[in-house]
């Protein structure tokens, strides 16, 4: 029987180094009295082409907040040398003190009105806090340009010029400085692929549900549970906890996670009152199980010797791509609602240690590619283009032979303890002086440590799909790869049933302008 592999005549020809020589980071990390370092915070955020000035700014309420709390212990002290010194022992002697309890009640009322100012002035320290973005890891190239200066670090296959004893690319090396040979035609793209297979019905879709809207149907739906089966097989046989979520979060939870903007462009709002009449609690659909697995131990404190945590979480995700407007309309590669397996890991606070976990969690997702046969590049995102909870990002880009461009699969995150400290999840616990006479609570806020988080992709299937298609279609079909036949009940390849679609009014009306 004929093997399952993607044609070969699909894959880049050549790739060729062109030689040339609430999510808040810790207040502490910026007060130089405690041991922070307000330079580095300022470096790092021109690294993400962002406004240093925001960590004077914080620094300045803070100074205000800290002062405010001086006055208050103050004034504290100043009423209590009252009515021990003054008032207590006049009361005692039985001699007039009305001046003093006077000018007690006076200063009581001046720690009123103070104490009512300091969570303001502390709010809106964390508001300016919360825009300040995490350290940027010193592998990241710093730049704002994507296309140019994103660093591939790594290329499966290897070229073929390598195999010829040609010169093999030096990696890691920018884009820019990468050049490929492309093959001379171009295979069919992934949305004709699953119109011909019958796994998809568009039209229908989107009569029912809008924009960006379809069924999957047939061979589109069995391809859809093979990869989440086997996904999770996949992670199962690595020691990760599988974990579906709830598929809608409360506002005040997701705020703690999200960036502002992804309430914008991202997210869904849920409305309905059926268990919340007086619409108190406003809740979102989920973008990716990420979010509510980074509240799964929201409030918890962590025993540092039970980590790490894995979790592969399996969800159906929903997102507005509300700044992708034109782009990938056809098929299902980017659409408002799709199922992806994540890993989702927590490891101790220790910046080495969610290093290594990001290595192995991206060395996982090239390892399920690589056994689904998908060509592909995996690159470090420019220092612009990270999300501030991010330190570094690796992208896993696959071929996609019949638009000849690599595509993201794959974005793997280290978000250290930044998505940590938005939902308090702590571990382990350090040595303080006078710790006997604090709360739980005090001695949690002053001295625990903070998880550090991390967050990949698997496989969101419905890219997954579109890959598969471009890179196994043959002449009369299209093949399964042979990990996933086990996962399709058997079934190894997927016939045409149909021809090409037809074009929409909008194509048919571009292509006459031309």
């Amino acid at each position: 029987p004929r093997p399952n592999r993607p044609n070969p005549h699909h894959f880049i020809a050549a790739a060729v180094v062109v030689r040339t020589n609430k999510m808040p980071i810790d207040i502490n990390s910026l007060r130089t009295y405690k041991g922070g370092n307000p330079d580095a915070y300022r470096r790092y955020m021109i690294q993400r082409f962002k406004n240093p000035e925001l960590v004077d700014q914080t620094l300045a309420k803070d100074e205000s907040w800290r002062d405010l709390r001086g006055q208050i212990d103050t004034a504290r002290t100043a009423v209590n040398k009252l009515q021990r010194e003054v008032i207590g022992p006049k009361k005692k002697a039985k001699e007039p003190c009305d001046e003093e309890v006077a000018e007690m009640k006076a200063i009581k009322v001046t720690i009123v009105e103070m104490e009512a100012r300091l969570p303001v002035l502390e709010e809106e320290r964390d508001a300016l806090l919360s825009q300040i973005g995490n350290v940027v890891d010193p592998e990241v190239p710093i730049s704002k340009d994507e296309d140019a200066d994103n660093l591939v670090v790594s290329l499966y296959p290897e070229p073929l010029e390598a195999e010829n004893e040609g010169d093999k690319p030096l990696l890691p090396a920018p884009l820019s400085k990468l050049t490929y040979t492309l093959p001379g035609t171009k295979p069919l793209t992934h949305d004709d692929l699953l119109w011909r297979i019958g796994g998809y019905e568009p039209i229908r879709g989107q009569n029912v549900a809008g924009h960006r809207g379809y069924f999957l149907k047939n061979a589109g739906v069995l391809l859809n549970q093979a990869l989440i089966n086997y996904g999770i097989a996949f992670l199962r046989k690595r020691g990760y906890d599988v974990l579906q979520p709830p598929y809608f979060m409360k506002k005040e939870v997701m705020a703690g996670i999200a960036q502002l903007e992804d309430f914008d462009e991202q997210l869904y709002k849920v409305s309905g009152k059926t268990d919340d009449p007086d619409a108190s609690s406003e809740k979102y659909l989920i973008a990716t199980s990420e979010q509510p697995i980074c509240a799964y131990h929201k409030n918890e404190w962590i025993d540092d010797k039970a980590l790490p945590f894995r979790y592969a979480g399996i969800s159906t995700c929903f997102r507005k791509e509300a700044g992708s407007s034109g782009r990938d309309i056809r098929g299902i590669f980017r659409v408002h609602q799709f199922e992806k397996i994540e890993q989702f890991c927590v490891v101790v606070d220790d910046f080495e240690e969610s290093a290594r976990e990001q290595t192995r969690m991206i060395n996982a997702a090239k390892e399920f590619y690589e056994s689904l046969g998908f060509p592909y590049r995996v690159v470090c995102i420019v220092s612009g283009a990270l999300n501030d909870a991010a330190v570094k990002k690796y992208d896993l880009e696959a071929w996609f032979p019949g638009q000849q461009a690599y595509r993201e699969l794959v974005s793997c995150s280290n978000c250290t303890d930044f998505q940590a400290r938005g939902v308090g999840a702590r571990c382990g616990q350090k040595k303080t002086g006078g710790a006997e006479k604090k709360s739980k609570e005090e001695l949690l806020k002053e001295t625990a440590s903070y998880v550090h988080f991390l967050n990949s992709t698997l496989c969101a299937t419905g890219r997954g799909i579109c890959c598969l298609l471009e890179n196994y279609q043959e002449e009369n079909g299209v093949r399964v790869p042979e990990v996933l036949v086990p996962f399709m009940g058997g079934i190894d390849f997927m016939p045409f049933e149909r021809g090409p679609m037809e074009a929409t009014k909008g194509e048919k009306k571009g292509k006459g302008k031309k």
